[in-house]
């Protein structure tokens, strides 16, 4: 660790044991940041600012370098504070009541901003890279592991890939049980007043119970569905007595590697309580896949992570995410399992043994394979329960206030759960500008000069060290977009949690939807609104530009920052048209050497990509009259070695020649339940495969380039959207009694 860094935490350290000498700490660094950008006139303003961005433009080329990294940020930071201090004592003037008022609205909106960006900036200090620990050579010395995966109402199918995947990890069979707990066989939900439910419910059991005696896990069903999934946990716990526990998501399929790379962590650590690893997906959420961008530019859930979580590990506070993730038995029972508080079950269990003053660690490596909602429905109800539970923290775990936290974990706590808030600043940001281009209203007292001087950089800054900190896994303006479409359902709901924090209840996320047409999404309305207020809005600009030219100034920064609203709505219209997916198992890149027998002969080719259900083999077009649709044939790979030379029955589908090169699609067609296993193992077995998929997708764009390409995925997609809008309305509408035939109604 280089020396600023080191001299960060070991100061730190320093003061962890005491709460109050951790406040006053933090209360005179933020006072002498205030004292410096008081100082300062607007002068010298332009002329730091000016060195500043020299200086951006020329350390973000060193932003490895782990020193340049620190004085980047420090340099951001101060620009930022400067800015803050300027416009909280010399733009909030008071004109009239109601300008007043809407000035203020806008304000407490940059402040959540100011806030959520100063405390990402002390996160991502040093994100810390932790790789795995090795495992003892004598089996003997390794603790018993329980994987539990909690289900509700998953396919049958789906949560045998989970569980087979499970069953196979690389790890000493005597030390390792695989348990599925199901909370939609429960005796309560089997002896239901509804007969159809009930009857539902007993056959459910039946099937998953003769599943896991095939398979070879253990079924365990409990009385009562009480506490939702940590409630499931905790049952779990009650019939297990493994050392540490890895809950997996019903659709989360770990890697053969999952316990070789985790579990050595707790032998080398006693105090370690968690080793939390990144949840990755196969399939496209819906914003993705409406906007067509899955494999040119990294995931939305990249940016937690592949960097924050790594920040969050560099303060001893990496935090348990509900799945893809080893907990140790013996801390857990310590406050009684798996937290129940909060609809948000895991972070609430992290944050009480971080208080206990146990230790997290965070693996990168990406080591199971899920599925992310399919309609922005599913995805916005699984946001809306993230917010409500983070917000239910916030309020009844305070972790400001929590005893036993260091001063790190508080801010970093903090951090995640105030993040949620952006669903105010969001719709505050796109309504902002029609109070002056609409109504005149003074919400931002500002001459030119100032403005430049102050706010300009600020704005230069964050786009700057947003690149700089996230630019490889998250380019710029996605988040707002993603954060807009959110934010109109999710305030609501967090406004809910502030009447009631115990309110919200824990719903299961949809997934393994599909759709087999193109149609609007039903949550597209509000967004219509939006879009129609501030492209109206830039009319009335253009109106104000010539009517008050005293007023040009504010008037044309106000009509950019609508230009930029419709920039970002635009995408969101595009994101709004959900697209048919009649695949309900998607199919992920591969390049792998196979070998395709066909009779007696075999040909070399190469799997191009696999999921559950099939797969695309390419091979030479000389052999295209053997290969028809309906043809059975198998084939087999080299490496793993656990998998060489064993064949992977096939039916072909269908087959298409390009140039030298045929491409089969091939729908799998195991005989029995170790082809089954083999095929499982191919398809979710190997983390290097999911590296290789995210290593293809990272790269920086840059803040004009990703400006420049969500704006050309908007204006396509957002005319696509609004042309399926009018087919829509077109066939809606009755048709004309004269081209029926029938009479005037």
């Amino acid at each position: 660790m280089n020396i600023l860094t080191g001299l960060l935490r070991g100061a730190v350290a320093r003061v962890e044991s005491s709460p109050v000498t951790q406040v006053i700490v933090a209360l005179v660094f933020v006072a002498g940041m205030v004292a410096c950008a008081a100082s300062i006139t607007t002068r010298t303003q332009i002329a730091v600012a000016c060195t500043a961005i020299v200086a951006f433009l020329v350390l973000k080329r060193f932003y490895n370098i782990e020193t340049v990294r620190v004085l980047f940020l420090i340099i951001a930071a101060f620009l930022s504070v400067d800015y803050f201090y300027w416009r909280t004592f010399t733009t909030l003037g008071f004109n009239d009541p109601l300008s007043f008022t809407f000035a203020i609205l806008l304000y407490l909106a940059e402040v959540y901003g100011f806030i959520v960006y100063i405390l990402s900036i002390f996160v991502n200090i040093d994100p810390l890279e932790r790789q795995p620990v090795p495992l003892p050579e004598d089996q003997d010395l390794l603790p018993t592991v329980d994987v539990m995966v909690p289900s509700f109402d998953e396919d049958p199918e789906l949560l045998e890939i989970t569980l087979l995947s499970a069953l196979q990890m690389d790890y000493p069979q005597k030390k390792f049980q695989v348990y599925l707990l199901d909370d939609g066989g429960t005796d309560q939900r089997c002896n239901a007043d509804d007969p159809e439910r009930a009857n539902v419910a007993r056959n459910r059991r039946k099937t998953l119970t003769a599943l896991c005696e095939r398979l070879g896990a253990n079924y365990i069903a409990r009385a009562k569905n009480v506490h939702a999934k940590a409630g499931n946990i905790n049952n779990g716990l009650e019939h297990s007595s493994g050392d540490l526990i890895l809950v997996l998501d019903a659709d989360h399929a770990p890697t053969a590697d999952f316990l070789q790379n985790t579990v050595g962590w707790f032998l080398k650590d006693p105090k370690m309580f968690l080793v939390q690893t990144p949840h990755f997906f196969v399939n496209p959420d819906p914003i993705e896949k409406n906007l067509q961008t899955f494999y040119q530019m990294p995931g939305e859930n990249e940016m937690f992570y592949r960097v924050i979580q790594k920040g969050l590990d560099f303060w001893n506070s990496a935090f348990f995410c509900g799945s893809a993730a080893v907990l140790r038995r013996k801390y857990l029972m310590e406050i009684g399992g798996i937290s129940g508080d909060t609809i948000t079950e895991d972070a609430e269990t992290a944050l009480t043994l971080h208080a206990r003053g146990y230790h997290s660690a965070y693996i990168g490596r990406p080591m199971i394979s899920g599925f992310s909602p399919e309609t922005l429905g599913g995805f916005i109800g699984q946001r809306i329960r993230w917010s409500q539970g983070m917000i239910q923290i916030f309020l009844l775990k305070n972790p400001l206030l929590m005893p036993g936290l260091t001063l790190p974990q508080r801010l970093c706590y903090f951090s995640s759960c105030f993040f949620w808030f952006f669903a105010y600043a969001r719709i505050a940001f796109m309504l902002a500008p029609l109070c002056f281009l609409f109504f005149g209203l003074k919400i931002y007292n500002a001459n030119f000069v100032d403005f430049a001087a102050y706010a300009i950089p600020h704005l230069l800054a964050v786009f700057l060290v947003s690149d700089f900190l996230f630019g490889h896994v998250r380019w710029s303006f996605v988040s707002e977009l993603y954060e807009l479409m959110q934010s109109i359902h999710t305030l609501p709901a967090i406004g809910r949690v502030f009447l009631n924090p115990r309110a919200p209840a824990f719903k299961v996320t949809a997934k393994g939807e599909t759709q087999s047409q193109d149609f609007i999404s039903p949550l597209a309305k509000p967004f219509y609104v939006l879009l129609l207020l501030n492209t109206t809005a830039l009319g009335f600009g253009f109106f104000r530009v010539f009517a008050y030219p005293a007023d040009r100034f504010p008037t044309t920064v106000t009509m950019a920052w609508a230009a930029f609203n419709v920039f970002i709505l635009l995408a969101a219209m595009g994101a709004l048209l959900e697209r048919r997916q009649r695949r309900v198992t998607p199919r992920m890149p591969a390049e792998t050497p196979v070998k395709v027998r066909l009779g007696e002969k075999a040909y070399g080719g190469t799997l191009k990509d696999v999921s559950i259900s099939g797969a695309s083999i390419e091979i030479d077009a000389a052999f295209e009259s053997l290969f028809h649709p309906d043809t059975r044939a198998d084939f087999s790979i080299l490496q793993p070695a656990v998998l060489a030379g064993q064949p992977l029955n096939f039916v072909v589908r269908n087959s298409r020649a390009q140039g030298s090169l045929l491409n089969l699609g091939v729908q799998f067609q195991h005989k029995d339940l170790e082809e089954m296993k083999r095929k499982v193992l191919l398809v979710t077995g190997s983390s290097e495969r999911w590296l290789d998929f995210q290593g293809a997708r990272e790269r920086r764009l840059g803040v004009m380039r990703s400006a420049f390409f969500l704006m050309s995925c908007g204006i396509r997609f957002s005319i696509e959207h609004f042309a399926h809008l009018m087919i829509e309305s077109n066939v809606k509408q009755p048709t004309p009694a004269s081209q029926t035939g029938g009479k005037p109604g």
